[in-house]
């Protein structure tokens, strides 16, 4: 039976062995947690989430609100890249973490520093509640 490696461990199999990605195998999880006050925001607001630094790996993001957010759309991303993170979806689960988070946004590590927004669509958020939106990353 063969032994096969993924992408990943790859450098492992050689001889001598190499070294392993710390960003991608044992690294630490770096937190981005931000608590949002829903006030009305309108869908030309943004919200900074949170500010990543170079080599980072996205690893995946929960979503916990107290209210639905309705008929209001969020995505999650950069300047650039408004969805990087989390494609323009509405967020109705009450009081459970709900996970997102796309393949691409994972695939690579940040070649530069990060500002990551919220960017609302569709309709206004919620005049009351909190949203807290959390952001795992990798770092060696």
């Amino acid at each position: 039976m063969a032994v096969l490696y993924g992408a990943n461990t790859a450098p492992r199999s050689t001889t001598p062995q190499g070294l392993l990605d710390g960003s991608l195998q044992g690294g630490h999880v770096r937190l981005y947690r931000e608590k949002i006050a829903l006030t009305g925001q309108i869908t030309a607001d943004t919200i900074v989430l949170a500010f990543p630094s170079t080599g980072e790996t996205f690893l995946s993001g929960t979503l916990t609100s107290d209210v639905s957010l309705g008929v209001s759309q969020i995505s999650i991303g950069s300047g650039t890249a408004t969805a990087k993170y989390r494609t323009l979806a509405p967020h109705t689960t009450i009081d459970v973490p709900t996970p997102f988070g796309r393949a691409s946004a994972q695939a690579n590590k940040l070649t530069s520093d990060e500002t990551i927004f919220l960017t609302i669509a569709t309709a206004a958020l919620p005049v009351t509640g909190t949203l807290i939106v959390d952001l795992y990353f990798a770092q060696t």
